[in-house]
């Protein structure tokens, strides 16, 4: 297991912004593509963006294209989702994931990364 943490989540009123971080520690992020996952309570688990090691690919979710962008800073070895127009429907838990290796594209499918962070709580109310 490759240990991954994510920050930056908490309570947004509806149009509002967030940008959650996913970084690694002890091992070199840009070896992996980086997925973002949610789940909200009593639904599935669902892919949100995902962007390769490289960062010369990126792929959204349809329900948060326009509003979210994906990033990879490879100097600070951190995976970056910026939030943007949030609305209620995104509020979940969100988890980043790393895997899929030096692959080319990026896949929004949570078997196919295999370590995964413990989370971050995002909410958004009024």
């Amino acid at each position: 297991q490759l240990p991954l943490v994510e920050s930056g989540g908490g309570l947004v009123q509806p149009g509002g912004s967030l940008r959650l971080s996913c970084a690694a520690s002890g091992f070199r992020l840009d070896y992996y593509a980086i997925g973002w996952f949610r789940q909200a309570p009593g639904k599935e688990r669902e892919g949100v963006s995902c962007i390769t090691f490289n960062g010369s690919s990126t792929a959204y979710a349809d329900s948060v294209k326009g509003r979210f962008t994906i990033s990879r800073d490879s100097a600070k070895m951190a995976v970056y989702l910026q939030m943007d127009s949030l609305k209620p429907e995104d509020g979940a838990i969100y988890y980043c994931a790393a895997g899929m290796g030096l692959h080319p594209l990026c896949v929004m499918r949570a078997a196919s990364y295999n370590n995964w962070g413990q989370g971050t709580q995002v909410t958004v109310s009024s």
